[in-house]
């Protein structure tokens, strides 16, 4: 790629000073759970029987047995257990350790995985699952079924105490008929079913783990080594693999949690990759590395408090998103890449996506200055803004935000926080004002984005509490329980509609993802979804 320079941007700003959980590519649209139930076959096929000039290419090279990348990543995994992981930067490094009974493509299709196929009875409340012959986790021993209705019955609480996951709330029993079989029940009817299943969340582990804390064990193409805490994580090819095997043997992958030091650690050859650098980054590199562009897959926002004054008040809140010149932003901080949005979803769902709520607040000094004055802050206010550290184009962008936020009276503080202090404060404590982060999803479904926005989530860290919002989401899950998807997806719109135009945050962008990885390396895939697939990388020479 041309590597570019930053635009010189706010002057003043340059004088003083990710829940990665950050549009370049093409979108895709989801597909529901017919449509996946339809394709399943064949798209194992296509798994396991094609292969590009590049995966034979791969294939050849993952006979070096002494094999290596160190890999950059922000920060140290919240959890080694796939049903307590909370991060996006944490869930995407799983992906390679842990697998569901079904799994995510590079295309964002749901293909087999632990279970080799299934059925859905015509209801949509029985699906009955064959398990994949031969498959062994990473301890040597074999998948039974068993181990399959341990996994799911922690997800859905049903081994005592609440569901794990609050979506697999909705399943009534999982029953194992034979040695071969496993039969899911559900309450009612999901069209979002099958993709939760294929969540790192919903990964199946060994039934007699005693730690999967300190010893995570999964059938995935890597297996755990070890792990020295906010330092690395030590994977290792599992030769063992049931599928496309990984083509290189041993991953360390290295905490960065100084994002000013991810340039250094590349050129100084103490990583090879680091996914997500910024355009300024990028430029720095020298020609031994390639920089290769994709997009991040999540809505990034100044998600608000709507609990805490000011914030409270939609005028105020309307306010700042009248105050935000998002093409100025992505100028900024990404020289013009990247895809503004306009409530919480972006580009990649396809057919949820609704690319017009983007005009639902165009830049206007005037109007955000009389709703401030209308809403009794004639004069301004000052706010907190949180923002992780180790996200260099999240700090980019709240101080770019900061300095239009400054335009109408209003000053936004930028406080910069660890990762694990924005965890236990502002994700799971809500002690915030505002925060400013990028906001993923584990599946390409509507469900994944806005269930957080319910009054009564779990994960509504920004407090948003809306009658009509919640009825709109209801009136989904009724819809998807009685099949009838295109009303499910003309609720899951409302929803959206909802969030943009009470202003429940200030939405941004989509970001564009760059990838910096050595001369030497190839094969990274970008996903739909916040993946980093690991076992696609090889080594060229």
């Amino acid at each position: 790629m041309t590597k570019r320079g930053k635009s010189v941007l706010f002057v003043s700003m340059l004088l003083t000073l990710t829940i990665a959980l950050g549009g370049c590519a093409g979108d895709k649209e989801a597909k529901g759970s017919s449509e996946i139930a339809q394709s399943q076959t064949a798209a194992a096929a296509d798994a396991q029987g094609s292969s590009s000039e590049n995966e034979s290419a791969a294939q050849e090279a993952q006979d070096v047995t002494d094999s290596h990348i160190t890999i950059g990543i922000p920060q140290d995994l919240d959890s080694l257990v796939p049903s307590l992981s909370q991060g996006a930067g944490t869930q995407e490094i799983l992906f390679n350790i842990y697998e569901g009974l079904i799994k995510p493509d590079s295309e964002g299709n749901l293909v087999p995985a632990v279970a080799s196929d299934y059925t859905m009875s015509e209801d949509g409340l029985n699906y009955t699952f064959t398990l994949r012959e031969g498959i062994k986790f990473h301890n040597g021993n074999p998948v039974t079924v068993a181990d399959v209705k341990y996994s799911i019955d922690t997800c859905a609480g049903l081994n005592g105490g609440e569901p794990v996951i609050s979506a697999f709330s909705n399943v009534e029993s999982v029953e194992t008929p034979d040695d071969k079989t496993i039969v899911i029940t559900l309450k009612e009817s999901s069209s979002s079913f099958l993709a939760i299943l294929g969540t790192v969340e919903a990964a199946i582990v060994p039934a007699d783990a005693a730690d999967l804390q300190t010893n995570p064990v999964g059938t995935g193409p890597y297996r755990f080594v070890s792990r020295s805490l906010q330092e690395n994580v030590v994977l290792q090819r599992f030769d063992e693999y049931w599928g496309e095997p990984a083509h290189i043997q041993d991953i360390t992958l290295k905490v960065l949690a100084d994002a000013d030091s991810i340039v250094m650690n590349l050129e100084g050859g103490a990583v090879d990759m680091v996914a997500r650098v910024s355009t300024t980054q990028a430029a720095e590199l020298s020609d031994n590395f390639e920089v290769i562009e994709g997009t991040m897959n999540l809505v990034q926002a100044v998600y608000l408090n709507n609990k805490v004054a000011p914030f409270d008040n939609e005028k105020v809140r309307q306010a700042l998103c009248y105050a935000v010149n998002k093409q100025e932003i992505l100028d900024f901080v990404s020289d013009g890449k990247g895809t503004p949005v306009g409530s919480s979803m972006f580009p990649a769902f396809g057919k949820y996506y609704i690319d017009e709520l983007n005009d639902t607040y165009t830049t206007d000094l005037e109007k955000a200055k009389a709703l401030l004055a209308e809403a009794g802050y004639a004069d301004g206010f000052s706010f907190t803004m949180k923002v992780p550290s180790n996200y260099q184009q999240h700090v980019d962008t709240a101080q770019v935000v900061a300095e239009q936020f400054k335009q109408i009276g209003v000053t936004a503080n930028i406080e910069l926080i660890e990762w694990e202090t924005w965890l236990s404060d502002v994700y799971q404590g809500r002690d915030f004002e505002a925060t400013l982060v990028g906001v993923d999803a584990s599946t390409l479904t509507a469900g994944a984005m806005l269930s957080r926005f319910r009054s009564d989530a779990h994960n509504n860290f920004m407090n948003f509490n809306n009658a009509d919002y919640d009825a709109a989401y209801a009136n989904a899950l009724a819809a998807e329980a009685a099949s009838d998807d295109e009303k499910a997806t003309e609720y899951y719109k409302e929803c959206e509609t909802i969030l943009a135009e009470a202003a429940a945050n200030v939405y941004i962008q989509d970001m564009c993802e760059l990838v910096a990885v050595r001369k030497g390396y190839a094969g990274y895939t970008f996903y739909p979804l916040y993946i980093q697939d690991l076992s696609k990388l090889y080594i060229t020479e």
